[in-house]
């Protein structure tokens, strides 16, 4: 491992990132919101910064191996959160102080969308589009735009796609070239964006909360232009559109450029994982709605669109709202809330702990129970047709076990701070599934949350969103052993 390698790697990528903030300088110019030289002082941060870092070790080239990969991932997204944040702290009367703009940084770039911001239609219009222009930068990832656009770092790009792309099964590429794998991902994801922006559009939206919805979306972010989240529209047409394009953003990416090159849709309806995902969402959305219609909550139309919406907006992490779900009846915010740690499909822009380890974890809990009833039979665990490795089921059961460990014990810390257990409970669950929305006393938002409590929280959202062992690897003694 190379301390010099991995600093001109960061930054080459710190001074990339700083590129992202260019468009909200030209938002603000064009609407006159006198905000445009906060950007423009932490383009000149991230720059410097980045500079001091790469040149020094503009000359230090070695391919990486995965374990650099590892470090390389959790310091760039740790730093971008901290470097991202630096807008939201010097924007004048709107200017956050420095936990809450953290908080707001890291909740955006792991696509959580947990907010401690109240007001946010009045926010500056550059200060809108920022936040969810860092949704959508973090939903298909930095680093896999980072392989994609620069192919010039000079290492190897595998490092870091397995560091980035979620999911137990990694080494599946696409095409022959790890860059043509992160240009096609990226090629697919853009071309979601730019037509869920002309359906919303076409649904009524203007083009700047068309294109910032559209950014939440297809990320499967959950950060809004209004408080009330998509219920600021009460269009039906709207949370129709934004149901589709959350659904197809729950599937593995995988398939959509499979279905681009074949130009057929076989695969989606042939492949378990995505099959498991609609099943499950149409039968937690038939749950919901008849729920709210038996309790006499909604009527009958309403009972079906806020059913139907919540259902797959908080199953598949997204956490965009139309009504506030922690007021319904009985057991379902409760219910809804399990459902996000199913989360997405592996390789997509979803939270959670994934489709596919959900599957292989009933289908291992099968296999115990006929091992029981027949002792020496050979049973192999099958996704499909394909057998599952037992290495890759164990590291299914091993990432579960850690999972549910570190929930606890940031569930303990959060609690430790004075916050109530529904509160604490339901925020640390919204944070290490990149959900967003929580309930109790953040049901609305988090900023008035002790301040200890949003520093675990940021840590549970870089978790979830590197998929917990990128980051615990750096703690193991053997990982920093030549």
């Amino acid at each position: 491992m190379s301390l010099r390698i991995i600093l001109r790697i960061l930054g080459m990528l710190l001074m990339m990132f700083s590129l992202t903030m260019v468009p909200p300088i030209l938002i603000s110019l064009l609407f006159g919101d006198a905000q445009w030289d906060a950007f423009a002082i932490a383009i000149i941060i991230t720059v410097a910064t980045g500079l001091l870092m790469y040149l020094p070790n503009r000359r230090a080239r070695k391919e990486l191996r995965t374990r650099d990969g590892f470090l390389i991932a959790a310091l760039f997204w740790s730093v971008l959160g901290l470097f991202g944040s630096l807008p939201l702290m010097l924007t004048g009367d709107a200017a956050l102080s420095v936990t809450d703009a953290v908080f707001e940084s890291f909740s955006g770039l792991t696509t959580t969308g947990a907010s401690v911001i109240t007001g946010i239609e009045f926010l500056p219009e550059s200060i809108l589009y920022y936040r969810q222009q860092l949704q959508w930068l973090g939903g298909m990832g930095i680093v896999v735009l980072a392989v994609a656009i620069l192919p010039t770092l000079g290492v190897g790009g595998m490092a870091l796609y397995r560091t980035e792309i979620p999911g137990p099964l990694k080494d599946s590429k696409l095409t022959p070239r790890i860059t043509e794998t992160a240009k096609a991902l990226w090629y697919i994801y853009a071309a979601l964006t730019a037509t869920c922006f002309l359906a919303y559009m076409a649904a009524g939206m203007n083009w700047f909360d068309a294109l910032g919805h559209s950014f939440s979306t297809v990320a499967i972010g959950g950060f809004s232009t209004y408080d009330a989240s998509i219920g600021h529209f009460d269009s039906a047409t709207i949370e129709l559109i934004c149901v589709v394009f959350l659904i197809i953003s729950a599937m593995s990416f995988s398939l959509h450029f499979l279905a681009w090159r074949g130009r057929q849709l076989r695969h989606y309806f042939q492949d378990p994982e995505a099959r498991f995902l609609l099943l499950f969402l149409g039968g937690l959305a038939v749950i919901t709605v008849a729920s709210l219609w038996l309790t006499g909550t909604y009527g009958a139309e309403r009972g079906l669109r806020h059913g139907l919406f919540q259902a797959v907006s908080v199953a598949t992490t997204s956490g965009l709202g139309v009504t506030d779900f922690s007021a319904w009846p009985g057991a379902l915010p409760f219910l809804l809330f399990m459902a996000a740690f199913v989360g997405g499909c592996s390789g997509s822009t979803g939270g959670g702990m994934k489709v596919i380890r959900i599957i292989l974890i009933l289908k291992q809990g099968m296999r115990e129970i006929m091992r029981l009833i027949h002792p020496n039979a050979i049973i192999s665990v099958k996704v499909g047709k394909v057998s599952v490795p037992d290495d890759i089921a164990q590291a299914v059961w091993g990432f579960f076990s850690v999972y549910v460990m570190l929930f606890f014990l940031m569930l303990v810390g959060v609690m430790a701070t004075g916050v109530d257990q529904v509160t604490a409970w339901s925020a640390v669950a919204s944070a290490l599934n990149n959900l967003g929305p929580a309930l109790g006393e953040a049901s609305n938002h988090y900023g008035d949350m002790p301040e200890l409590s949003k520093w675990i929280l940021v840590m549970a959202m870089l978790l979830g969103r590197l998929e917990i062992f990128t980051v615990l690897v750096l703690f193991t003694p053997a990982f920093w052993r030549r």
